[in-house]
């Protein structure tokens, strides 16, 4: 067994479980990927602008309300680790949808060599998030698809402890199905475990096979106390 502790973690999942999960419903919980004392270590980065290659305002680009930072690289460890921790497990649900939806698998085995492929096509800005909601924040519901290279599924991480850090604050997915009306999944985070979900649509059943049903993501409204998430997006930014 993996010495790696990273790697342990996201290998205690139940992984059948989590692709039939997400393949149902577009997201699915993931296992506990950090301890609590990890999880607070991140937290407190965000007051280290160091770490950071940008800040964005969210109420200023009318994305909600709150903000989130950008990661520069080289990310802190358990970015990276968790990172390179999961893209194995994600890339063969994500070249089954590639398949079902009859779209090309430009992805590699290895999640630095893809990260080089990015670069290559002018997508060389890291994209790991650190998100901090306030009292009264919220996110849109949105994609995160920064350029012509995507990766097709994602995660967040709850930093903070629901129903004692904070009060709302749930994660929503809305999706659109073909000739019909949305449908909404509401996932309150535990503390310290991920959230796998699609980047921009999955794969459905239709008459003549397969068609992409587009789901966008966003949080709701924090009805009090404070919420920090990290975002880990497998595709870097032009």
């Amino acid at each position: 067994m993996s010495t790696d502790r990273w790697q342990q973690r996201v290998d205690s999942g139940d992984w059948e479980a989590i692709a039939a999960e997400v393949n149902s419903l577009g997201g699915a919980l993931l296992p506990q990927l950090l301890t609590p004392g990890e999880a607070a270590e991140i937290r407190q980065l965000y007051e280290q602008p160091g770490c950071f290659r940008s800040t964005v305002d969210m109420g200023r680009h009318r994305f909600g309300e709150g903000e989130y930072r950008y990661f520069k690289t080289p990310y802190p460890e358990p970015v990276e680790r968790l990172k390179q921790a999961l893209y194995p497990r994600l890339l063969p649900i994500a070249r089954d949808w590639a398949v079902k939806l009859g779209r090309p698998a430009p992805w590699p085995d290895a999640l630095d060599e893809w990260l080089r492929m990015c670069q290559a096509a002018g997508q060389g800005k890291p994209t790991a998030i650190l998100l901090r909601y306030q009292a009264g924040d919220w996110n849109a519901l949105h994609r995160d698809l920064y350029g012509d290279l995507v990766f097709p599924l994602q995660v967040v991480i709850n930093l903070n402890e629901p129903g004692v850090d904070h009060s709302g604050g749930e994660f929503l997915l809305v999706e659109q199905r073909p000739r019909a009306q949305s449908r909404g999944t509401v996932t309150l985070l535990p503390h310290c475990h991920g959230y796998l979900f699609t980047t921009r649509d999955r794969p459905i059943r239709s008459a003549r096979g397969w068609s992409a049903a587009p789901v966008r993501h966003g949080v709701s409204v924090l009805r009090s106390g404070q919420r920090h998430t990290l975002g880990l997006v497998f595709h870097d930014a032009p």
